[in-house]
């Protein structure tokens, strides 16, 4: 059992609403592993983040993303950070990924004041701009495919359900 495809980028990129789309296209179930880990948790991301720490976070998330990695069969979108975690790279390296790149203007516009983001409280643009820099060297090593999402979503699944046939 492996998914489809598993979409990876910066918070804003899509993952979500363009995971969505493929899975329709392509007739298969989506998922996304921060509502894995919520629904773990038994709370939003906001409280983990608030009540017990990014690394509590991180673990959660990296067990999520290897049980859904293991028995998705499906579109999966990993939250932003999950490629930090070396053992979830490795993993990823099995599955055919999609990196979602997007521009700063349009993930700030995305995300805007999102409190449920809690990484990104407080200077929005300054800290999604440290988070790309950051990410994007991980985002390019695992993925197979890059997609730009300065477009429709429909545009970028498009692409990405093109990618897949054989």
């Amino acid at each position: 059992m492996s998914p489809v495809v598993v979409l990876v980028g910066a918070p804003g990129s899509g993952k979500s609403t363009v995971g969505r789309l493929v899975a329709d296209r392509l007739g298969v179930a989506f998922r996304d592993s921060d509502e894995d880990v919520e629904a773990a948790a038994g709370q939003k991301i906001s409280d983990i983040f608030v009540e017990h720490g990014e690394a509590h976070f991180r673990a959660l998330e990296k067990t999520a993303v290897k049980e859904a990695l293991a028995t998705h069969e499906g579109v999966l979108a990993l939250g932003g950070g999950a490629i930090l975690d070396a053992d979830t790279r490795v993993l990823l390296k099995e599955h055919r990924v999609a990196f979602l790149e997007v521009t700063l203007t349009d993930a700030a516009s995305r995300v805007g004041l999102n409190r449920e983001r809690p990484l990104l409280l407080g200077n929005v643009r300054g800290t999604l701009l440290k988070l790309m820099d950051e990410r994007r060297p991980f985002y390019e090593e695992v993925a197979v495919l890059t997609v730009r999402t300065d477009r429709e979503p429909e545009q970028v699944a498009a692409e990405i359900v093109e990618s897949l046939e054989p």
